[in-house]
């Protein structure tokens, strides 16, 4: 991914997933840390303690971030053909819902390889994860609504 789209992910995915340097239960009571970092995925390095600090809570996006692209290269390759702002979509979809669910979204994710964008965008609406990410308003988007209109509108 392009650096400076890599930056504005880093940002999306922070405000979407939250900041934490001690260990909590998501939403759906998996134990986590840092921006979104599933420990039952993957485990903290050998020594590091909690609280993290920001270098360490950076290494773990960067890490886990480097898992999200090689997924969507092995799984959905053509993903890298889409603008920057889509790039991020499936990203930051990917980074939420994991490659396997992620890949359980076959309308939209046809939707999206064929340009079909407005489509795409309603599939995502339309799905169990919009309501457990949240939708929001138009006043207030939240996080379904505001990728569904990146997704839409590629900007």
């Amino acid at each position: 991914m392009d650096p400076s789209n890599e930056l504005l992910l880093i940002g999306e995915l922070r405000r979407d997933e939250g900041v934490r340097y001690v260990r909590y239960l998501d939403t759906k009571g998996i134990p986590t840390t840092g921006v979104g970092h599933n420990l039952q995925a993957r485990g903290l390095p050998a020594g590091w303690t909690y609280p993290l600090n920001d270098g360490q809570v950076n290494q773990l996006l960067a890490e886990d971030l480097d898992v999200v692209y090689a997924d969507l290269d092995r799984n959905l390759p053509w993903w890298r053909d889409l603008n920057y702002v889509r790039q991020r979509v499936m990203c930051n979809m990917c980074f939420n819902l994991g490659i396997t669910k992620l890949l359980g979204f076959v309308n939209t994710l046809a939707a999206t390889r064929q340009g079909r964008y407005v489509d795409a965008a309603r599939g995502m609406l339309n799905s169990a994860w919009a309501t457990q990410v949240g939708v929001g308003t138009v006043d207030n988007p939240g996080r379904a609504l505001r990728l569904a209109n990146m997704m839409r509108d590629g900007k």
